[in-house]
């Protein structure tokens, strides 16, 4: 099973910005990613179609399972 941390922002227009980090290491601490999130904001480090990173909406780990199945 895979696991990816996306930090989402919006952007000065208001539109969604997602950056995903595979494998993120683990025991997640939201105050860390709080931290680092608003410190990319205050030092627009990122630039998107919209505009660069303009307030923080929220970040969410994803897990995925894939299971194979045999076929005859």
């Amino acid at each position: 099973m895979s696991k990816r941390l996306e930090l989402q922002f919006d952007n000065e227009d208001g539109g969604l910005v997602t950056i995903s980090i595979d494998d993120p290491l683990e025991p997640i601490d939201s105050e860390a990613i709080s931290q680092a999130m608003a410190q990319m904001i205050a030092e627009d480090v990122i630039e998107s179609n919209g505009g660069g990173l303009a307030a923080i909406r929220g970040a969410r780990i994803v897990e995925r399972h894939v299971t194979t199945i045999d076929l005859p």
